[in-house]
């Protein structure tokens, strides 16, 4: 019961809304589907590193080390409060998926900001500092299960939002963020900046 419950409790943290959701709506409203799961991969592979640092022990660390906490709190926020700002100033553009060849300059950009979004974001490194520190042990004697369920979470995160990445590109979702898409990249862009505020100011 307790694995079932671990894995619906992954479940629910993943596919609630954060600045995640909103950077992996925006790219993909804005540059299409490929730009979509490109930035998806990043924010698996930011997971990465969640779990890594967790595993290893290095979770207690930070927690106990306000001032680094802090310094990871703040550059994530400002990051987020960038993403914002920059998406605001390009809310305007017609909303167009580019072509393939454009797309592919583009690859590297779309995957550092999901990994910087998700790695540098507090409330995701939170989850992992309480989750694996009731997971892990002090002899590791339950360490495969740790590894398992933190590549379970990497797995999810990026399925997730590939899933979410093709649903905002998809048929009537198309048509409509072709007529308001400005308006999306507008809202998500707001949020962006909200979340990064919110973390500032918590």
């Amino acid at each position: 019961m307790e694995v079932i419950s671990l894995a619906i409790f992954g479940l629910l943290i993943v596919m609630s809304p954060g600045s995640d959701f909103v950077l992996m709506f925006k790219n993909s409203a804005m540059h299409g589907r490929k730009a979509g799961i490109i930035t998806a991969l990043g924010i698996g592979s930011g997971v990465c590193i969640h779990v890594t640092y967790s595993v290893i022990g290095i979770s207690h660390f930070i927690s106990q080390n306000i001032i680094l906490l802090s310094i990871i709190k703040y550059a994530g926020a400002s990051y987020l409060i960038y993403l914002g700002i920059s998406g605001l100033r390009t809310s305007r553009l017609n909303l167009t998926f580019k072509k393939e060849r454009e797309i592919t300059k583009n690859h590297r950009r779309f995957f550092i900001q999901g990994f910087i979004c998700n790695t540098l974001n507090p409330k995701t490194m939170l989850f992992f500092l309480s989750i694996f520190s009731q997971l892990i042990s002090p002899d590791n004697g339950n360490m495969p299960f740790v590894i398992a369920y933190g590549s379970y979470i990497i797995v999810l995160h990026s399925l997730w939002f590939i899933v979410v990445a093709c649903l905002v590109t998809s048929g009537k979702a198309n048509e409509l963020l072709k007529k308001f898409g400005h308006r999306v990249n507008q809202t998500c862009s707001v949020g962006l900046i909200g979340f990064g505020t919110m973390l500032v100011a918590s």
